[in-house]
């Protein structure tokens, strides 16, 4: 009996060596005594990719709408705008294109021409284009600030600003 007693007793170690060893360790832990941890400030997700400053975001009434602008250094017949609406309580069906202009500081003033997304729903992604040449002229040419308006969105009006510079 002690033979089998023995090496039951000398597995039974190793394996609770061997699990222990391997078992997560909290980070503060790893952090020599005295050392600061670095904190994230409130309201910050660690975890999220990071914030682009070209994105503008509105959230009046129940639908948040974030817009991220097309690389305007590439040449396009088209300007196309990533935009994605969340809301919880409105139904996200419209034609944004039917609710949308693209203006420039010089005063030109071009509508949507398509809304490519999907229809319906509480959280709608899409590319929301424009013409990138009217009469013949680049839309950007000259202009130093860019302006996209959509009305109606469960809000009057939503104003989207960069500055091209």
């Amino acid at each position: 009996m002690k033979r089998l007693f023995v090496p039951v007793l000398l597995a039974g170690t190793l394996l609770a060596s061997a699990c222990s060893a391997l078992a997560p360790r909290p980070i503060a832990a790893a952090a020599p005594a005295g050392t600061a941890l670095p904190t994230v400030p409130a309201g910050i997700d660690p975890f999220a990719p990071p914030a682009n400053d070209l994105v503008r975001v509105d959230q009046q009434g129940a639908v948040t709408v974030e817009i991220t602008p097309p690389k305007l250094s590439e040449a396009s017949d088209t300007l196309e705008f990533e935009v994605a609406l969340n809301t919880h309580s409105v139904d996200l069906s419209m034609d944004l294109a039917a609710l949308s202009t693209l203006a420039t500081d010089k005063g030109l003033v071009v509508p949507a021409t398509k809304w490519n997304a999907p229809l319906g729903g509480h959280h709608v992604s899409g590319t929301l284009s424009f013409p990138a040449n009217q009469d013949g002229k680049s839309v950007l040419a000259g202009a130093q600030r860019l302006t996209l308006t959509i009305r109606d969105l469960d809000a009057a009006r939503r104003v989207f600003e960069w500055d091209l510079k």
